[in-house]
């Protein structure tokens, strides 16, 4: 038993040496999840205590009003809805409680909160969030949230005057809820585990199934589509399934994608991947400037002579367009994106040229990859 854990383990570290050493590649871990093994969002809609008069407005925000009440009968006090009019409670706000469930996590133990205000109220620096329970989608508590915010702004000032920095209306509680419920995660049920690619790829799943193959034997993973690998949990590990994990996870494997050219024409920022191709292409590129400006053409009469000074507005517009240029890219099979981009910035492209550049190739059919505009 010692023999073979030491083969494998020594099976694993050639593996990833011999792939490192021919491409840059990538553990199972950051470019695939298990299935099942997931985080959950936490809900919840509670009260801040104790601000220094930048509240809600009780007179706009009648729901924290209600809050109050309820909060008040639950606390055994008993009070009149109708007394609670024209009231000024401008110390309390109301909030959105929102947390996220890990997976694995247990009872007792605590996770970080964010709290948002919901009303009118000025800043939450130096408040307090009353119990606060936090529900999944299936509407079940799975943990309960207190404690003082944290807010890291401020916001003063008057009606002439105002001082402010970040943004005081939201709030941070440090492990402020703790874990009354989980959500159970069945790991290796049926013998077998199921990792989902983060982004589906029939090259990827097959490069990470061979791997796995590799090093635990023939038929223990399979693709079963572009975006899941199915893996049986051998013999030998059924009774340490975290372990077997461990070390599939570890597995480097190299990653594939479609080739894309992703462009922001917002920002005029342009990424091209790896194997992004163009064949030979005729782009002819010129700018057109157009150019406006505004003046006064002021005359004054003589001074010792009678008259009214004048004022003339003029308008000049001028047009420049430079000479287009029509250059062949003739780019050769396996090209790299330093030489497209070389290419390019011949015919003095800027990148918002670039972009429509990009947009005329795709169009014509020269471009072997996707253009993505966001």
């Amino acid at each position: 038993m010692k023999f073979t854990q030491f083969s494998r383990t020594l099976l694993i570290t050639i593996t990833i040496f011999f792939i490192a050493a021919t491409a840059n590649s990538a553990r199972i871990k950051d470019i695939a999840n298990l299935h099942g093994v997931r985080t959950n969002q936490l809900i919840g809609y509670g009260l801040v205590t104790g601000l220094n008069g930048t509240g809600d407005d009780m007179k706009k925000t009648t729901f924290t009003l209600q809050a109050i009440y309820n909060m008040m009968v639950r606390n055994g006090i008993s009070i009149d809805p109708k007394e609670l009019d024209g009231v000024k409670i401008d110390n309390i706000a109301a909030v959105m409680v929102t947390a996220t469930l890990p997976p694995f996590s247990r009872p007792g133990s605590r996770i970080d909160v964010l709290v948002s205000s919901m009303g009118d109220a000025d800043s939450l620096a130096g408040g307090t969030l009353l119990m606060t329970p936090l529900k999944g989608a299936d509407d079940n508590v799975y943990a309960v949230a207190q404690g003082p915010l944290s807010i890291g702004a401020f916001s003063f000032g008057g009606k002439a005057a105002k001082a402010q920095k970040n943004h005081p209306t939201v709030g941070r509680i440090s492990n402020g809820a703790i874990i009354e419920n989980t959500v159970p995660v069945e790991l290796g049920e049926d013998g077998k585990i199921v990792y989902q690619l983060n982004n589906a790829d029939f090259t990827t799943a097959t490069r990470m199934s061979d791997s796995i193959n590799r090093i635990f034997g023939k038929n223990t993973a399979f693709p079963n589509d572009s975006g899941t690998v199915i893996v049986h949990i051998p013999e030998s590990n059924r009774d340490n399934v975290v372990s077997f994990v461990s070390e599939v996870e570890s597995i480097e494997i190299l990653s594939d994608s479609v080739a894309r050219v992703v462009v922001n024409e917002r920002t005029g920022t342009i990424v091209m991947g790896k194997d992004v191709k163009l064949s030979t292409v005729a782009v002819s590129h010129g700018n057109l400037s157009l150019v406006v400006k505004e003046y006064e053409d002021v005359v004054q009469p003589n001074p010792l002579g009678e008259g009214d000074t004048v004022v003339t507005r003029e308008t000049s517009l001028e047009v420049v367009e430079e000479e287009g240029r029509l250059t062949v890219l003739d780019l050769p099979h396996g090209v790299s994106i330093g030489e497209i981009a070389s290419a390019l910035n011949a015919i003095g492209a800027t990148p918002r040229d670039l972009i429509a550049i990009f947009q005329a190739i795709k169009a014509s059919g020269s471009m072997q990859g996707e253009l993505i505009i966001l």
